[in-house]
C-alpha cells in the first residue's frame, strides 16, 4: 500500500466578479452546496469547524473536516486543516484580475480512507481525474452563483 499522498493545484478565473464576493463565498463552507454539486452536505461543528460529505462521480464519498487555521480577507487568505477522509492543508489566495478574480487553491493531502489507499497504486490517476472534474464543477458552480 502506498501513503497516498495528493498534491492539488487549481486556478479559477471569475470574470466580472469582485475578489470580497468570492473570498466571503468560498470562507462560508455553509453555503457550498447551493453552489458546489459534489459537496452534499455540511455540518458545523464549532465556530472554525464544519464535515462536509464530498461525491463526485465515483461510487464513494469522502467525509472531510475543516479546520479555519488562517483567514485575512484583506490580503485575500485563506488556509484549513483538513482531517477524516483526508488529512492535510488547502489554502487560497484570492487576486484580483483585470475586471474580475483569481482564485488560486493549492492542496497537499494524505488520504485517510481505507478504499483510497488500498487502490491508490492503481486507481491514482482516476482518483486526480475525479478531482480535476469536481473542482471543474465548483469553478463553474461558484461562477454562475456570484454571477
Amino acid at each position: 500500500m502506498t501513503d497516498a499522498r495528493y498534491r492539488f493545484r487549481s486556478e479559477w478565473l471569475l470574470p466580472g466578479i469582485a475578489p470580497g464576493r468570492v473570498f466571503g463565498a468560498v470562507t462560508d463552507v455553509a453555503g457550498y452546496p447551493r453552489w458546489w454539486s459534489d459537496v452534499r452536505a455540511v455540518r458545523r461543528v464549532d465556530d472554525d469547524t464544519a464535515e462536509l460529505v464530498c461525491r463526485s462521480r465515483l461510487p464513494f464519498r469522502l467525509v472531510v473536516r475543516m479546520h479555519r487555521d488562517h483567514q485575512d480577507e484583506r490580503a485575500g487568505l485563506m488556509r484549513v486543516r483538513l482531517s477524516g477522509d483526508l488529512d492535510g492543508v488547502l489554502a487560497g489566495a484570492v487576486r484580483a484580475a483585470g475586471a474580475g478574480t483569481l482564485l488560486e487553491i493549492t492542496q497537499e493531502v494524505q488520504a485517510r480512507k481505507e478504499l483510497l489507499r488500498r487502490l491508490d497504486a492503481v486507481a491514482r490517476p482516476l482518483f486526480r481525474a475525479n478531482h480535476a472534474l469536481m473542482m471543474r464543477r465548483g469553478h463553474r458552480g461558484l461562477r454562475t452563483y456570484l454571477s
